[in-house]
């Protein structure tokens, strides 16, 4: 399960058998969340206050790109 960047306590990680939509696991604490990438969606959150799961959204967005490519890098743009 490749994390892929920490942000403000946030860990982003993809787990090694993910699957299209493109997307992106959200930790943080007991928090968890997985947002599509392009555009940036919610699909579920767990445990997450909701100024958490703005800041995480947030920060998704901020690094949409970066995460693109690291998808891109692991998955072989499947």
């Amino acid at each position: 399960m490749p994390t892929i960047l920490r942000i403000d306590g946030f860990r982003f990680f993809f787990y090694s058998n993910d699957h299209a939509p493109m997307h992106i696991h959200v930790e943080k604490g007991d928090g968890t969340a997985k947002f599509t990438i392009s555009p940036v969606l919610l699909i579920r959150s767990n445990r997450f206050p909701a100024h958490e799961l703005k800041k995480a959204r947030k920060l998704v967005e901020q690094n949409e790109e970066f995460i693109k490519t690291k998808w891109d890098e692991y998955f072989g743009n499947k």
